[in-house]
């Protein structure tokens, strides 16, 4: 496969020796992924799982803003306008496929998670082999920000941290640095940014393995082992309500900013992504997580939160989300469990049969 000839392509292809590299390519937008992105990365895979002369694959993104500022929420917003949202449920259907192709991908795929990863840009590097962070890596899954649940394996990500810091995560849509991506799983190692010129470099020849070895260092400290007491008592509350409660009553500063934030986001979102996570916590693979975030995001697609949410933080950008139910308590256990309901003709299926895949035999 050799260098992609449109530069304006908005995924780039081209090897350096056996190392076969894959650049998202939409750097005014931080890289965020589109259908057409999604399977172009799907093929690239297929290709190079194919080709011999491969031996490892590596994902970066274009400029010096991030790998991936997630999935092109505006879009999703234009869909939903204007029809319901029947481009962004099948943009879900190839993009869920290609984290599970990503998490059982036989070579070495690098992920060099450097600036910003979030959502969608997650799902392309956090379920890969080998995960590179740097100090200037912003790691988040900040979908209750804008009325949605965590999604793109996600939510099996979160529940396998230590203790209950997938379920801050989640709950708040913090950010973390490489620290405590490392910390969390999210991670496996860090390379200065100055060495990843080098270290891209290397993989040309050299095996992933001892590329990492050569390059990485030490992360710098994180913030969120100092907090873990409050965050792991606090959380493992089993509804929204009680863990705001705890968190403002546990009489540490950062656990009220924390309520705070909480508040603050979609409270069907909230309610909806607690309840994913536990129930991915009782489910055997990544695969039957993508079934589930699948059934979650096509039916979050048709409440108002999510059109809403996009509106005021990136249409308009007023930052002023008017939920709907605006209060926790009006969010029922019906509402929440309709989320998690089987789909009718409509289900994903990587969990019945997760190596059937037609698109790349």
């Amino acid at each position: 496969m050799t260098t992609a000839a449109n530069d304006e392509a908005p995924v780039l292809l081209h090897t350096e020796g056996r190392a076969g590299h894959i650049t998202l390519n939409r750097p005014r937008a931080i890289n965020a992924l589109n259908h057409a992105m999604v399977r172009l990365m799907d093929d690239a895979l297929c290709a190079y799982e194919r080709d011999d002369d491969i031996a490892t694959v590596v994902l970066t993104g274009k400029g010096a803003r991030g790998l991936c500022a997630g999935g092109d929420i505006r879009s999703i917003h234009d869909d939903v306008r204007a029809g319901g949202g029947p481009a962004s449920v099948a943009f879900w259907r190839d993009e869920y496929r290609l984290n599970a192709r990503i998490a059982r991908f036989p070579k070495p795929y690098v992920a060099v998670m450097d600036g910003i990863v979030m959502g969608g840009g997650v799902g392309v590097s956090a379920h890969g082999g080998v995960r590179i962070v740097t100090e200037r890596s912003r790691i988040a899954m900040p979908e209750t920000g804008i009325g949605f649940v965590p999604d793109v394996g996600g939510t099996y990500l979160l529940t396998r941290t230590p203790g209950e810091l997938g379920t801050h995560l989640a709950l708040t849509g913090s950010a973390v640095g490489a620290g405590d991506a490392l910390l969390c799983g999210l991670a496996d190692h860090y390379v200065p940014s100055e060495r990843l010129p080098e270290f891209t470099a290397a993989l040309a020849d050299t095996p992933a393995s001892d590329a990492v070895a050569e390059y990485a260092a030490t992360a710098p400290e994180g913030e969120l082992a100092a907090h873990r007491e409050w965050i792991d008592a606090c959380y493992a509350a089993d509804t929204v309500e009680e863990i705001v409660d705890r968190l403002y009553a546990f009489g540490d500063r950062a656990a009220k900013e924390t309520a705070e934030t909480i508040i603050g986001k979609s409270p069907t979102s909230l309610k909806v992504t607690l309840a994913s996570l536990r129930r991915a916590r009782a489910l055997a693979s990544l695969e039957q997580v993508l079934d589930q975030e699948y059934r979650v995001s096509a039916t979050a697609i048709g409440a108002p939160d999510l059109v809403e949410g996009i509106r005021a933080q990136v249409v308009d950008k007023d930052r002023d989300p008017h939920w709907s139910p605006a209060e926790l308590s009006r969010v029922t256990d019906a509402d929440v469990a309709r989320h998690f309901a089987p789909r009718d003709g409509d289900e994903l299926g990587l969990g019945i049969a997760p190596e059937a895949d037609p698109r790349c035999p």
